[in-house]
């Protein structure tokens, strides 16, 4: 008989993951900083450049592209499949929910980008409007995990499901906004490869040898498309049944799921190890070389740290007075703002997206260096207003 995991029992755990990984989150990226701007500062540009490959199929990339193309499309694999989950058995699928989630992470996402764009108008950081949009869910969890049980489980799962929505629209911003030239046969034979894994996911195929395998031809093909590789870890997610069992009392069968079980054997890889090797090979920003502060990180730092909690607060507060959506039991409007300073937390979807929309230089410095600084800046801000909001 399968064991039945409680759909509150397996979000506790999720975020008790989430929390740890953004320790380590943090820790990678003050050691890759730390690294950058050392003595020993040339030894980690020459290893992020360090070019190995797969000659058979002509792939040859240095160290920071094989981590951002290639393992991260793991992460985004797992982002699909939080995704799905959530639409289909958590908080996304209450459509009153799953309004006001998505009225708050299209407000978090909307006002940053604009007071990004006000910045950078007409000058050569316009492309980077996409970085400020971004919420880091597992360094977001992170800092709430540490304000321990006086925060309500209901906020938990709100900022889940606000930044899960983000990561889907950082994702279509990625597609549709970062992309290359396309290859047309490259992207039929990836398009041909997502069509035989949604056929096997309705037809309920549980070997998740197939889907990976079929994933690995995606991802190549994808690569050679010109889209970025890893939208092929977030359309393969798409293709794994998950098979819920409606039960009474509301939990639901997820360990014999596809889905759950590649869900589950991800987690610690991608949180323990994939995310922070990210963090170390993307947050070592060289200040020495250039200017790190300019139109740029300002943009960034002023649309996570104020545009973030100003647009999750005003989208929130117009879907509640419109009646379409109710806040989640035991939430303030302030816990609100708190939770919206925490989307703030921008860092691993930021960067990538910084890596996409400018060169390696001073232009991708500023960026870094404004990433990093709005992280912290709007961690440090969220968690003095939970803390007084949920203080004994």
């Amino acid at each position: 008989m399968n064991k039945v995991l409680p759909l509150n029992k397996f979000f506790d755990k999720f975020v008790r993951t989430e929390a740890f990984s953004g320790v380590l989150l943090f820790v990678a990226a003050v050691i890759g900083f730390g690294w950058a701007n050392s003595a020993w500062g040339q030894t980690y540009f020459d290893l992020k450049h360090l070019k190995w490959g797969i000659p058979v199929i002509g792939l040859s990339q240095d160290l920071e592209h094989w981590v951002n193309d290639g393992l991260m499309t793991l992460f985004f694999l797992m982002v699909g499949l939080e995704i799905k989950r959530e639409v289909t058995v958590g908080e996304l699928a209450n459509p009153r929910n799953a309004l006001l989630t998505i009225f708050a992470a299209l407000g978090g996402m909307l006002v940053p980008a604009l007071i990004y764009t006000a910045f950078n108008i007409g000058t050569p950081g316009s492309s980077g409007w996409g970085i400020p949009m971004a919420t880091d869910i597992a360094f977001a969890l992170g800092v709430l995990a540490l304000l321990g049980s006086k925060v309500p489980l209901s906020l938990k799962v709100f900022l889940t499901a606000v930044a899960i929505v983000d990561d889907l629209g950082a994702v279509l911003v990625i597609a549709l906004f970062y992309t290359s030239s396309l290859d047309f046969t490259a992207l039929a034979l990836a398009t041909a490869c997502w069509g035989i894994a949604l056929a096997l996911g309705r037809m309920g195929v549980k070997h998740l040898w197939l889907y990976l395998l079929i994933g690995l031809l995606m991802w190549y093909f994808t690569l050679e498309s010109g889209l970025h590789a890893t939208i092929a870890g977030v359309l393969l997610a798409f293709t794994l049944p998950l098979n819920p069992e409606d039960r009474p009392d509301d939990d639901i069968e997820l360990v014999d799921s596809p889905l759950h079980r590649l869900e589950h054997s991800l987690h610690p890889f991608v949180s323990y190890g994939i995310l922070p090797l990210f963090a170390l090979v993307n947050a070592g920003v060289a200040l020495k070389t250039g200017s790190s502060v300019g139109s740029i990180s300002l943009g960034i730092m002023v649309g996570l740290v104020l545009g973030k909690p100003l647009g999750v607060l005003l989208s929130s507060y117009l879907a509640v007075k419109l009646k379409i959506a109710d806040l989640p039991p035991g939430v303030s409007w302030p816990a609100l703002l708190g939770v919206g300073c925490l989307a703030g937390i921008g860092f691993t979807m930021a960067l990538f997206i910084a890596n996409l929309a400018f060169p390696a230089g001073e232009l991708q410095n500023q960026a870094k260096a404004g990433i990093l600084m709005a992280s912290l800046l709007a961690g440090l801000l969220g968690t003095i207003i939970l803390a007084r909001e949920y203080r004994t």
